[in-house]
């Protein structure tokens, strides 16, 4: 498997736990989230959960809300309670990551954002601008491309904003997947090397 959330990964290699939900107060918080905006929450989040706060990508209101829920049903912090029971598997997991130096990493997120509009980002962003309500699209790159459409931002900020949300993204996939101390970290370099030092672990 490649690529993917850590928290897919997560779930894939090691199941999932059981955690309370509420339909009812889930409702209760997208319409709040609808009146007021994310932040309130994401304050929220960071007090009652600094840790999960660290983690959480907080361009993604809707893991914000879901942590948010739990620990309103629970009253516990919510990190606290997914303790990642691991599932007996009759197969090895290995877990390998590239690891670029910070500074080529940012350097590649810029140019993947400058690609990205060139290759037709903002009108793909125009095209669903009357949706731009759902969760699905309260992402990065669209989220700040909906700013600059409703005139909140230039151009050229919005595509500042991308890049400088990315990086932060970045980071926080590093902190997370720095939590496996059985993960294998390869050096950047050319594919076939990258590829021949995955292979001289497996086989």
């Amino acid at each position: 498997m490649v690529g993917g959330s850590g928290m897919f990964i997560d779930a894939l290699c090691n199941g999932l736990d059981e955690i309370p939900t509420d339909p009812n107060l889930r409702k209760e918080l997208i319409a709040y989230v609808e009146l007021n905006g994310i932040e309130p929450l994401i304050t929220e989040l960071k007090e009652k959960d600094p840790v999960f706060y660290e983690q959480v990508d907080l361009n993604n209101p809707v893991r914000i809300m879901r942590a948010i829920e739990v620990m309103r049903i629970s009253g516990q912090a919510f990190s606290s309670l997914r303790k990642a029971t691991k599932k007996v598997h009759d197969f090895e997991i290995k877990r390998f990551i590239i690891d670029h130096p910070r500074e080529q990493l940012y350097n590649r997120i810029n140019l993947r954002v400058d690609l990205m509009l060139e290759n037709g980002l903002l009108d793909e962003v125009k095209s669903v601008m009357d949706k731009k309500h759902l969760n699905a699209l309260k992402t990065v790159g669209y989220s700040e491309l909906f700013e600059y459409m409703d005139g909140k931002t230039t151009f050229d900020e919005a595509v500042e904003k991308i890049k400088q949300n990315s990086r932060r993204y970045a980071k926080r996939q590093l902190t997370w997947f720095r939590k496996h101390q059985d993960a294998i970290w390869i050096p950047f370099e050319s594919v076939d090397a990258m590829k021949n030092k995955v292979l001289s672990k497996i086989t």
